[in-house]
């Protein structure tokens, strides 16, 4: 009877054993793919990371400057997103990342509360209204500035004293936005329609607008380097390139 119930034992911690690998293995089967992206992306990579099936896409989300200089001071994720192609270009450069791809374009709109009755640029420069601009190292804010410096001179002036922050991502603008504490912002389009209807955005005329284009790199030296250039590859055609263009992403521009 010991025999029997010492042999019963065995079994079942066998069995036990057996049951936890599977688990172990089942969960933990794909890499983690360490991705630092542009707050603009937030929507559409947090999307696209659900369905990529070729590892466990983990994402740090911020404005892309600051991105970029953690990756100088020596942080290393798998990839690199930034809302311009300026940044990985540098990095690039720098021999910090591998050869950089266009993969997204967007438009720069200005955004008001869904209920303002802020309708134009020239209304943005009466006084007492209040607005938020990316900070000048932030993509959003250095394409802010571009459409600016297109305005007649005395409009810029009016719009720019009206500023009351500057903020280093998108998402500092828009939370501004939806908190009430400004009247107007400047925003990707993208950002807008990611806040279901709590912005509307304004269209800027077709002179003023900016070449807004979206860089991605695989950083030197990244632990899954061959998952992150399967990542670039369904941004440009694949589940990436739907999640982009069901989140209010334009094709990349050409250049």
């Amino acid at each position: 009877m010991k025999r029997e119930l010492g042999a019963l034992l065995a079994c079942c911690v066998v069995a036990v054993t057996a049951c936890g690998g599977d688990d172990s293995s089942s969960g933990g089967s794909r890499p983690p793919l360490t991705v630092s992206a542009a707050a603009s992306l937030k929507a559409a990579f947090t999307d696209y990371g659900k369905q990529f099936q070729d590892a466990d896409a983990r994402f740090s989300f911020a404005g892309s400057d600051e991105l970029a200089a953690q990756i100088e001071k020596g942080v290393k994720p798998d990839l690199f997103a930034a809302a311009n192609t300026k940044l990985p270009d540098a990095l690039y450069a720098k021999g910090l990342v591998e050869k950089p791809t266009v993969f997204a374009g967007n438009r720069l709109v200005l955004a008001v509360p869904a209920d303002s009755r802020i309708s134009s640029l020239q209304d943005v420069g009466a006084k007492g209204v209040k607005l938020a601009i990316g900070a000048k190292d932030v993509p959003v804010g250095s394409y802010t500035r571009t459409v600016l410096a297109k305005l007649p001179p005395g409009q810029s002036k009016a719009i720019l004293a009206n500023v009351r922050t500057e903020e280093p991502d998108v998402a500092g603008i828009t939370g501004k936005l939806t908190q009430g504490a400004v009247d107007a912002g400047f925003l990707y389009a993208s950002d807008v329609r990611a806040t279901d209807d709590k912005l509307k955005a304004i269209q800027l005329p077709g002179a003023l607008q900016p070449d807004v284009a979206y860089g991605v790199a695989v950083v030197k030296g990244a632990k899954h380097a061959k998952q992150a250039k399967a990542f670039v590859a369904g941004l440009l055609d694949g589940d990436g390139k739907r999640a982009l263009r069901d989140a209010g992403f334009l094709p990349p521009p050409a250049r």
